[in-house]
């Protein structure tokens, strides 16, 4: 369609790594494992706590709403992806990547807010253990964590909502999906009120989870340094290395990408990153939670266990 001297955009071009084809056979066959790794790990982590009651606390309640976020954050770029690496130059309809989009969005501001909740109960659980099942309730919890898919979704609904973007002229996306930046660079409506409200929205995403999970490990250290018996020390600490590890991986990934200044040499290492935030991460995510909890390790045998003992009866 044509409007005014330019063409209305109803699709859009994938370039990845159409450029370079002898990459996208490794590109198709790398993504495939860390799909199927990442769905097995995460459905594990779901299935252990749903059906281990002595993983009913609010620490694994969490867990497994993180683990949830990991496979759908993943199942919703890794698969295309690995279609399109079959590819050259594939497309996308406008509505599948706007689609797309917003729900990475969304998950994404998601994990921000519940990793900051996974902060605090282990601020609660360490701080105050003789009412932290009075402060951390059942009830606490699961409104906690309605609170955070909320938050997400407003936060990721109100600068589309009251700012309507449109597209026209150019319509080759240089990435493998719908990034947010590499969409963008392709708006020809005024952005200037649209980027001050995608800026007011990401300061509370990003930034406000972050500095809440730093002060929270503050009054954890704090907690931690007060305790006299070495034996408890390690283990406030072992509880919270887990979650540390994670606040890193995802925190360090997302500020490399939105934060960093944009410079056209740096598209093709960005390429990698985003596959690193989309495929790596949340595979990474149940591997560091099992490896690191004995509480998930006995879950998983006692499991495992059980099912060799059925299969031999």
């Amino acid at each position: 369609q044509e409007i005014g001297n330019y063409t209305k955009v109803t699709e859009f071009i994938l370039i990845g790594l159409s450029k370079q084809p002898a990459s996208q056979s490794f590109l198709f066959w790398a993504l495939m494992f860390l799909y199927i790794v990442t769905l097995a790990g995460n459905s594990m982590i779901i299935f252990l706590v749903g059906v281990n009651p002595q993983l009913h606390t609010p620490m694994y309640f969490f867990l497994s709403n993180l683990s949830l976020l990991d496979l759908l954050f993943s199942t919703s770029t890794v698969p295309l992806i690995v279609v399109n690496s079959l590819q050259n130059f594939p497309t996308i309809s406008y509505s599948s990547c706007f689609a797309q989009l917003t729900i990475r969005a969304f998950l994404a501001v998601a994990e921000c807010f519940l990793l900051a909740i996974m902060a605090y109960d282990r601020f609660v659980a360490i701080s105050d253990p003789l009412r932290y099942n009075l402060v951390m309730s059942s009830r606490v919890c699961i409104v906690m964590a309605l609170v955070v898919w909320m938050i997400a979704f407003l936060l990721t609904t109100m600068p589309i909502l009251l700012f309507p973007i449109s597209f026209c002229g150019h319509n080759a996306v240089n990435h493998f999906s719908c990034e947010v930046q590499a969409i963008f660079k392709l708006l020809c409506s005024n952005t200037i009120s649209l980027e001050i409200m995608m800026m007011v929205c990401a300061v509370i995403s990003m930034p406000v989870p972050l500095i809440f999970i730093f002060i929270s490990y503050l009054f954890i250290l704090r907690a931690v340094l007060r305790m006299h018996q070495t034996k408890a020390r390690l283990k406030a600490f072992s509880t919270c290395g887990s979650h540390l590890v994670v606040v890193t991986i995802y925190f360090g990934t997302l500020i490399y990408i939105y934060v960093k200044p944009q410079i056209k040499k740096s598209q093709d290492m960005d390429k990698i990153v985003s596959i690193f935030y989309a495929a790596v991460t949340p595979m990474l995510n149940p591997l560091i939670y099992t490896l690191r909890n004995k509480d998930v390790r006995a879950a998983l045998r006692k499991v495992t266990c059980g099912a060799n003992a059925s299969s031999t009866q």
